[in-house]
């Protein structure tokens, strides 16, 4: 399969006590963290290309750019999409957002941005990390 645009990804998240600012020591309030919501986009943009890429390959963060722009508390739903906007060779850009989703309401947006990764081979990789 071809590694062209668009290629989307999405998947719904709950709240849970481990991804609120105060677990994550990012905030002193009982509210979604902004590094998990940014984690649960890269997650999303690592879904969306799983099937393009080889098994020897993967994806790795190189800039992150996302917008946290409303509060979301424990137990709520979070929908998370990604969406893959280019290919500059190994370099794959994406468009990603948050939106707090409920049966009863309409649903709040609350982060957006573009997140950047690069397709690496694993080994060759892992190679250049010093682990001694």
């Amino acid at each position: 399969m071809a590694l062209e645009p668009p290629i989307p990804a999405a998947a719904d998240y709950t709240v849970k006590e481990d991804d609120l600012a105060t677990s994550l020591a990012s905030g002193d309030v009982d509210v979604l963290a902004t590094p998990r919501v940014i984690a649960w986009c890269e997650a999303q943009t690592m879904s969306a290309v799983a099937d393009y890429i080889s098994d020897e390959e993967t994806t790795v963060g190189m800039r992150v750019r996302v917008d946290h722009v409303n509060p979301t508390g424990l137990g709520a739903t979070v929908r998370v999409s990604a969406l893959l906007t280019r290919v500059d060779g190994r370099r794959l850009t994406f468009q990603v957002s948050a939106f707090e989703i409920s049966e009863n309401a309409e649903p709040i947006q609350i982060a957006m941005g573009q997140i950047t990764r690069v397709i690496v081979f694993r080994n060759r990789f892992m190679e250049r990390v010093d682990v001694s």
